[in-house]
């Protein structure tokens, strides 16, 4: 396994800032990101080779660290421009992760991408927070400003 933070030479690898880990044994890799995110206190993220292996960090991370906020971001299912529609469960998932990221997320949280969802265009942090809305049980909605 090796660990080294991207940033500057003198970095502990758990130190907050970029770290990049690279042959760490399978399931080791998801205790170390819990950890790596419990001991910065804030989000960190994970971008997966492919929608398989982010499938199987999350499932690790369910079992070795249950209490950790997982935040999904998955890839486009279809190309730009395509003849069919993104599906609506991926549509939903990306804009519902895009709003908690925007709001701002307290605390340790795990971020799990994939190479794909990383480089496609998200829209602007602004954007994004002037079209989200969240309903809680018990919150009373102006419906003059929901509607607009």
């Amino acid at each position: 396994m090796t660990a080294k933070a991207s940033r500057s030479s003198d970095r502990k690898p758990l130190d907050p800032g970029a770290v990049t880990v690279g042959g760490a044994p399978e399931g080791y890799d998801a205790t170390l990101l819990a950890e790596i995110a419990a001991r910065a206190n804030r989000p960190v993220i994970h971008i997966a080779r492919d929608d398989r292996r982010a499938a199987a960090m999350a499932e690790a991370l369910g079992v070795v660290a249950r209490g950790l906020p997982l935040l999904r971001y998955p890839a486009w299912d279809c190309l730009p421009y395509d003849r069919v529609s993104p599906a609506p469960e991926i549509a939903a998932q990306r804009m519902a992760t895009l709003a908690l990221l925007a709001e701002g997320v307290d605390g340790p949280a795990v971020l799990l991408t994939t190479v794909n969802a990383a480089i496609q265009r998200a829209p602007a942090r602004g954007t994004v927070l002037g079209a989200s809305f969240a309903a809680t049980v018990g919150r009373k909605v102006d419906l003059d400003a929901l509607l607009g």
